[in-house]
């Protein structure tokens, strides 16, 4: 029987190429030309929060405390607003004008908070200005270069890679940790010290954006969106690529092709059908390992400092930023191969549901006083080993498993989400400190509600994860585009 076409339809075998590729120096130089933004963002993080004490001094900036505390919630208003506001436009324009936009748009908030003059109430709103713009540039890096990667990765590399590019967020943090400490120990005179340590990402943000220059548009949102002349050219373009390195192209799988018919269904009416009622389930997933990892996050790495002066003594923090840096960094890096081997479930609920037992563990010896400096930092960098893996893995799933159409729009909903419920944590764990009056029994019930919150995101993705190690993007989630694919999509 003749297989009966919907009018306008295409025949595809485009994801199908993408996932069959060897993995080659076009993905290295891909995956460095796009994963720096999240170094970018642990570098901007770490050095503005370190910098931020330095500028209440006369001879920097004089600002009040409660201005520098604000510079904080002004980054974070701004990622949230870049995060939704360029992850629809990423669904509608494509991935690739979206990460030269993005870092630009950081490039210029970054660089221009340098140059904030005096201390008055024009510095004040300038400077916040400035930290704002920032922000929206990196949070419209999550959700256009989170898109861009899980399209053009090899379903075979999805899982390790979009986990390591995550927990790349760290290795910023730990070059920012390192930098700072000469860079602000006086070397410099204090009027251009803070300025040269904000200009350090749009540094780096010049070199990346020469990079990105040749990276192509993702054939997989071409295709879907109706340019199939230009999809061919850029997968074209990527299997010459491959070629050149005297790597032998897989055959493509006939039986991979899929049929489509390019939909206007990209808006948020598209987004919220595909949330609540095509995959409710997921939906629950992704906002729970979101929140959580979030939550633990900003509860122990904004009071860091606090907690080592207040029940420690120690004077200065900034070496201890570094090791616990490192040790996020390493986690991603050494368990993301698991994720494509082992699978997505176990490794997501076995990271969660060990960091938060290992964080009640350290709860009793840091109530019980058996911990010093050093060790309540190991113990740390312990927990956040594999905590860091999870968290990461939380960004991964909320990519994956929806459709394409709106991928970019359900990672920025659910980094808006993580952020609204994170900035509670450091809040509550700022008022279980009270520096005049350490009382440790009340920071570890606070420790005791983080691990049983992370826990929970463990046990969730027990019941709700989704299988999607080695496979095709396709078969995750099926595009709303598509009318006919071999793969199925769960719920």
């Amino acid at each position: 029987m003749t297989a009966v076409h919907p009018p306008g339809s295409v025949r595809s075998l485009i994801p199908a190429r993408i996932d069959r590729l060897p993995w080659s120096p076009f993905h290295t130089r891909m995956v460095v030309a796009l994963g720096t933004a999240w170094i970018l963002d642990g570098l901007e993080i770490t050095i503005a929060s370190n910098v931020g004490d330095k500028l209440t001094d006369s001879s920097r900036l004089g600002l009040s405390a409660t201005a520098v505390g604000g510079l904080a919630t002004a980054y974070l208003i701004g990622q949230v607003v870049g995060a939704l506001v360029f992850g629809h436009i990423s669904d509608r324009l494509g991935r690739r004008r979206l990460f030269m936009i993005t870092l630009a748009i950081y490039f210029g908030g970054s660089a221009l908070t340098a140059f904030t003059v005096g201390s008055g109430g024009a510095a004040i709103a300038f400077i916040y200005l400035t930290r704002f713009v920032a922000g929206a540039g990196i949070g419209g890096e999550y959700a256009a270069i989170n898109s861009a990667i899980d399209e053009l990765i090899p379903a075979s590399y999805r899982g390790r890679v979009d986990i390591a590019v995550n927990g790349t967020y760290w290795a910023g943090a730990a070059i920012a940790a390192v930098v700072q400490v000469p860079l602000l120990s006086g070397a410099l005179s204090p009027a251009v010290d803070w300025r040269v340590a904000f200009l350090l990402g749009p540094v780096l943000g010049i070199a990346i954006l020469f990079l990105r220059r040749h990276l192509p548009e993702s054939p997989r949102w071409q295709i879907m969106h109706g340019r199939g002349e230009e999809a061919e050219r850029s997968i074209a373009y990527i299997e010459q690529e491959v070629a050149a390195t005297g790597r032998e192209l897989p055959p493509v799988d006939e039986r991979r092709a899929i049929e489509i018919t390019p939909t206007d269904r990209t808006g948020h009416l598209a987004l919220l059908r595909v949330l609540f009622r095509t995959y409710p389930g997921r939906s629950t997933l992704g906002a729970t390992l979101m929140i959580t990892q979030s939550f633990l996050y900003n509860a122990i790495f904004f009071t860091y400092a606090t907690v080592l002066g207040t029940f420690f003594g120690v004077q200065d923090t900034a070496l201890y930023y570094i090791p616990f840096a490192i040790g996020n960094f390493l986690g991603p890096l050494l368990l993301g191969p698991l994720f494509d081997s082992l699978g997505r479930k176990p490794m997501i609920s076995g990271t969660y549901v060990l960091s938060g037992g290992l964080l009640v563990i350290s709860a009793f010896l840091f109530r019980a006083g058996m911990l010093t400096a050093t060790t309540q930092t190991i113990a740390w960098c312990v927990i956040f080993f594999f905590a860091s893996a999870g968290a990461s893995a939380a960004y991964l799933t909320v990519s994956e498993v929806f459709p394409m159409e709106v991928r970019a729009k359900a990672i920025a909903v659910f980094f808006a989400i993580a952020q609204a419920f994170g900035s509670i944590a450091p809040l509550f764990y700022g008022s279980l400190i009270d520096k005049n009056a350490p009382d440790p029994s009340k920071l570890f019930l606070g420790y005791l509600v983080g691990a049983a919150i992370m826990i929970v995101g463990g046990l969730v993705t027990l019941a709700l994860g989704v299988k999607a190690e080695g496979q095709s993007l396709e078969d995750v989630a099926k595009p709303l585009s598509v009318v006919r694919a071999t793969g199925a999509a769960g719920t």
